[in-house]
């Protein structure tokens, strides 16, 4: 008996001194230790990541620039803004391009014309200076389709606003064809915008409307 009680003391005494290291291990060594270092190894490895993220996007760089470089100079090559330095000559310029594609889509016009273009002073305040001109055609129907797709897909780029067709009864004479019945009355907004850079004022002739 006193043997076997002195191993069940034993027993208990080595089960109390475990118990004793897993509170200290718990109150001092895990929250002043362990939870820090783990914390440092959580940090490490996302440092590590972001390193290897960094050095990635680096040796992308060479391609990134090119892939720039060619979209810059596609864009030069397509221009959105009209290039006109001023609202009167980009006024000009839309009438201009406007005869052109009608004569382009009717040679002589002899399905397709201008019956009035006229400038639409555009509403000031505007972040990107837009100059429209008011137009009316008298086309057939496929004439008015080339215009309105030339002038719409074309460079610099330009819109067609309040567009209003009506059906109108009129001759229209083609090559090689007898005279043809009907056609359309098309009126609609043709407009630009105008480069900001561009279209603000010099110093200079700041100074000379100011006088």
């Amino acid at each position: 008996m006193p043997a076997r009680r002195a191993g069940r003391d034993r027993w208990l005494a080595l089960g109390l001194l475990l118990a004793a290291l897993a509170l200290a291990y718990l109150v001092l060594v895990h929250p002043w230790w362990t939870v820090p270092m783990r914390a440092l190894g959580a940090r490490i490895e996302s440092l590590q990541q972001r390193e290897l993220r960094v050095r990635t996007q680096l040796q992308q760089r060479p391609q990134v620039e090119r892939q720039l470089a060619a979209a810059q100079a596609a864009l030069g090559k397509q221009p959105g803004f009209l290039s006109e330095p001023s609202a009167e000559l980009a006024t000009a310029a839309l009438t201009q391009r406007l005869e052109t594609v009608v004569g382009q889509a009717s040679p002589g016009n002899r399905s397709c014309a201008i019956t009035n273009r006229s400038p639409f002073p555009a509403g000031g305040g505007e972040r990107f200076p837009r100059v429209v001109v008011q137009v009316t055609l008298r086309c057939g129907v496929p004439e008015t389709a080339a215009v309105l797709h030339a002038l719409e897909s074309g460079s610099p780029r330009l819109f067609v606003d309040n567009l209003n067709i009506l059906a109108q009864s009129f001759n229209f004479r083609t090559p090689n064809a007898p005279d043809s019945a009907g056609g359309l009355n098309v009126s609609f907004d043709l407009s630009g915008y105008l480069n900001p850079s561009a279209a603000a004022p010099t110093p200079a002739r700041a100074g000379a409307h100011a006088q």
